[in-house]
């Protein structure tokens, strides 16, 4: 393992400058998507340079996208985790089975507002995922805004018409979700969807409306289906965490700034960057004059009917690991409804 976080304590000098107050850090934190996309600019670095100027300088930290460290973003949460760097953001679906209490989030039509079922995400961490996410210590745990299809013509507008249809998928509960609405789901993070669609290994995505601007979606595909309701066709759960060693390493008055800057309130701020990112990306696709249809009233039933199973199946699977799934839906259910109420 090779521990990236840089620490250098400058000595006592004629200022008289204690080595802990004069201390400088340098935090790495590592990411999949462009810098331009919204959460990287709209949160990470804003996030970076709050938690600089709250240091007064004394920690600083160097963001890099688009996997330029290295790696694939499967490897993200392990970089953390073995202290390759300091900070990852990263999505828990993209190593699949690994966080089993984390897919709840990934279920059909579970997740609602991004902002609140953010903050229920971090209240769900709390109450059951601390040993899922051993190894890493979450600054925060967050979801996209409502996931939607981006296809290329004939549009998407009920379940039937999905069948034989090449549409990736970002995790394997979404990718379940794609098979049992007669799709063939091809599973891939994000990075590679435009090279996918240019090259017609897939004929579509779903993702959230936000992302489709970085990766310039609404020139490779010509229509877009989105689902009205309260709830979302799927969602993803996101982290953005810290090694521990490199949170240890700091000095008690640092740990607090990086503490300050941690939990519901920060997954919130996520949530809610996600969120009002959806609108601009949306009117992308309007002004291109691409095809958008809003799946509302009874043919949303329709959808909700044939997505049932995918979370019935998936209770099914937990039983059989001894974890109590409809429990955990239950709990993730009512923590939501809790934060929506706020």
């Amino acid at each position: 393992m090779f521990k990236k976080l840089i620490l250098s304590a400058a000595l006592a000098g004629a200022m008289g400058v204690s080595g802990a107050a004069a201390q400088e850090v340098t935090l790495r934190v590592h990411h999949f998507l462009p810098a331009q996309a919204p959460v990287p600019s709209q949160f990470i670095e804003p996030w970076a340079q709050k938690v600089m100027e709250e240091s007064d300088g004394r920690i600083a930290v160097e963001v890099y996208p688009a996997m330029s460290l290295g790696g694939g973003p499967p490897s993200l949460f392990d970089q953390a985790r073995d202290g390759v760097v300091d900070i990852v953001w990263t999505l828990t679906g993209y190593t699949p089975g690994r966080f089993l209490r984390a897919e709840v989030l990934d279920l059909p039509f579970i997740g609602g507002d991004a902002e609140a079922t953010s903050r229920a995400a971090w209240r769900f961490y709390e109450m059951h995922m601390q040993d899922e996410f051993e190894g890493v210590r979450p600054i925060a745990m967050h979801v996209h805004g409502p996931g939607q299809m981006h296809m290329r013509s004939p549009a998407i507008e009920t379940p039937d018409d999905m069948q034989g249809r090449t549409v990736r998928g970002p995790t394997r509960l979404v990718t379940r979700l794609i098979e049992a609405l007669g799709g063939t789901a091809v599973g891939m993070p994000v990075p590679q969807v435009p090279e996918a669609l240019s090259r017609n290994v897939i004929e579509g995505t779903v993702i959230p409306w936000e992302v489709t601007t970085s990766l310039r979606v609404a020139e490779l595909v010509d229509t877009h289906t989105e689902f009205g309701g309260d709830r979302s066709l799927y969602t993803t759960f996101f982290i953005f965490g810290m090694n521990p060693d490199s949170y240890e390493a700091l000095p008690e008055d640092l740990r607090a700034v990086i503490d300050a800057n941690s939990g519901i309130e920060t997954s919130g701020w996520v949530g809610r960057v996600m969120h009002d990112a959806d609108a601009p990306a949306r009117a992308i696709a309007e002004e291109r004059g691409n095809t958008i249809i809003t799946v509302e009233g009874e043919a949303l039933d329709a959808w909700r009917a044939a997505a049932a199973p995918v979370r019935d199946g998936w209770i099914v699977e937990m039983n059989e690991r001894g974890i109590d799934g409809a429990a955990l839906i239950a709990d993730f259910e009512a923590l939501l409804e809790e934060e929506e109420a706020r």
